[in-house]
């Protein structure tokens, strides 16, 4: 089927199912009209399908080949340059229009500035969010503009929904305070382990949406992404996260935020295309 606001793009190399018989749905988001200190979250979901090429489908862990799971591509969405509002819009009605036609689906964003999760996150209305990312993003308006990258969590917290932060190493007093104010639970990066983790989000109401701004590794694996900051996770770190959600919590959708570069092949890339196979591997273990 066609989306009103998608176009064709590069795609993974294995044989793909149409969007309204899938079960994970990839969309692009090719924007950065926010972004503060590195540019070319533009070219992420190019870059990380691209990266995709170098990967085996197989999942050695899982004894599955995710080339034989229902995986759709609906291409990219023809953002609206410097309007991340009016853009992350358009992810919403486009995922609004996927659900309407398989409500099945868990729709997984590819950025893309980490501003473009509010759409997902307004057209899936989970009960709770849960994030890995360096920065708290709570601020209400950064260079005067609240749909910021470092405003979505503040955007999201206004929804309603729960919010629970890992991976965290940047913020400011005012957005510490918020969370405070609000309920908001965020770990360290230096505090992080798997115990943590379990602990905070075992209680969350479900289903849940999770995000990856792709900023939480250590700079060793994403020396490309917008708003860089030492002192990171570990790859692995964030993988054992997710097989615990894909084994206890409904999820809604799913994204990886702030891939950037402008040479194929990038590290970062390449790190966000692993991430996004074991996703839909830990995922798909139960199909």
């Amino acid at each position: 089927m066609d989306f009103l606001y998608t176009y064709e793009t590069l795609k993974l190399e294995f044989p793909l199912f149409e969007p309204e018989e899938a079960k994970f749905v990839l969309l692009g988001v090719p924007f950065d009209g926010t972004t503060s200190f590195k540019p070319g979250t533009r070219f992420g979901p190019t870059l990380i399908r691209h990266a995709t090429l170098n990967l085996e489908s197989y999942i050695l862990d899982y004894n599955i080949d995710i080339a034989e799971l229902p995986i759709a591509d609906i291409g990219d969405i023809a953002v609206i340059a410097g309007d991340a509002k009016k853009t992350a819009e358009r992810v919403r009605e486009t995922i609004e229009e996927l659900k309407r036609v398989n409500p099945e689906a868990i729709p997984i964003t590819l950025g893309g500035e980490h501003s473009i999760t509010l759409g997902p996150v307004k057209a899936l209305n989970p009960a709770s969010y849960v994030v890995f990312d360096a920065h708290l993003d709570l601020r209400d308006q950064y260079e005067d503009n609240p749909y910021s990258h470092a405003c979505v969590a503040r955007r999201i917290s206004e929804l309603g929904v729960k919010e629970t932060m890992f991976g965290i190493r940047s913020g400011t007093k005012e957005e510490v305070e918020y969370a405070e104010e609000n309920g908001i639970a965020w770990v360290h990066a230096r505090d992080y382990d798997f115990d943590a983790f379990v602990e905070l989000v075992k209680p969350l109401p479900e289903p849940v949406y999770l995000s990856i701004d792709i900023d939480v590794f250590d700079l060793s694996l994403v020396p490309s992404t917008g708003t860089p900051e030492a002192g990171g996770l570990a790859f692995w770190d964030i993988i054992e996260a997710i097989e615990w959600l894909a084994e206890n919590k409904k999820i809604a959708g799913f994204d990886i935020m702030e891939v950037a570069g402008t040479e194929l092949g990038d590290v970062t890339a390449l790190t966000a295309a692993k991430l996004l196979f074991y996703f839909i591997g830990a995922m798909g273990k139960g199909l």
